[in-house]
């Protein structure tokens, strides 16, 4: 009899691999033989609804991603909650908290006359993105100058890193878990408002018509997993800064 077969979508961000390939170990450690199918967000919640695909890691619930999860919800079942990631913006440390504490800050003239005006984002579908847009709406902050730009992740890095090299004051439209924090000591601007919608649940997501092919043992294993964000982050640092392959990487993470 041919192995059980699955198709685990991947949202194409490292640390989206990063908890996937801890994923995909418990999988083929009962047998399972596993194919992956890195998409960006909107794109792999279409392949899951499609059946493309069997499982997607992971889908940030409610906030995040739960109106890409919303038309097919009598369709998936929650295996875990993996971590917990929220968005943020954020500033290096050395910014003083008594002149920049919250977004609102951001508007006023003194401190936007201080600030990069671009504030690098990446790609228009993400949690994130939105979040952002939304933000520079309610304070205004286009009226300030400001300017909120799409991109990858490489440019939002990037954008970042040089910002900090030059201890320019800059905002960067970021999330937890995520590579950064690994090295950089960011701090997070208050959203009073709410705009950044506060916590999700990274959940892992299975067709329900997979469910059947899905060993007990494996089952059992997936819904006990929980990794949490300072596991994530570290996974994503050795992933995006040190170069290990995402499989590399799971195994790393204490037993």
């Amino acid at each position: 009899m041919a192995p059980p077969r699955l198709t685990l979508i991947t949202i194409d961000l490292s640390f989206h691999a990063a908890s996937a390939a801890v994923v995909a170990a418990a999988l083929e450690k009962h047998g399972v033989v596993v194919d992956e199918w890195r998409a960006p967000h909107e794109r792999a919640f279409e392949l899951l609804a499609a059946g493309d695909g069997d499982l997607l890691c992971s889908a940030w619930l409610p906030g995040s991603h739960g109106g890409y999860l919303a038309p097919i919800a009598d369709q998936v079942e929650k295996l875990a909650v993996l971590y917990t990631p929220y968005a943020l913006w954020g500033v290096p440390d050395y910014v003083p908290e008594s002149a920049v504490a919250s977004l609102a800050d951001l508007a006023r003239p003194e401190i936007a006359a201080r600030m990069v005006k671009t504030i690098q984002g990446i790609n228009p579908g993400a949690g994130i993105s939105r979040f952002s847009r939304e933000i520079v709406e309610r304070y205004r902050l286009d009226q300030a100058g400001y300017r909120f730009a799409n991109g990858g992740l490489e440019d939002c890095v990037a954008a970042f890193e040089q910002a900090v090299a030059r201890r320019d004051w800059a905002v960067v439209p970021l999330w937890q878990p995520q590579y950064l924090h690994w090295r950089h000591r960011i701090r997070e601007l208050a959203d009073p408002d709410g705009l950044l919608r506060g916590r999700d649940e990274a959940t892992l997501l299975i067709r329900r018509d997979a469910l059947a092919r899905l060993p007990a043992a494996a089952e059992a294993e997936l819904r006990a997993l929980r990794l949490g964000n300072r596991a994530l982050t570290f996974l994503d640092h050795l992933i995006a800064r040190q170069g290990l392959d995402p499989r590399e990487a799971a195994g790393k993470l204490p037993v």
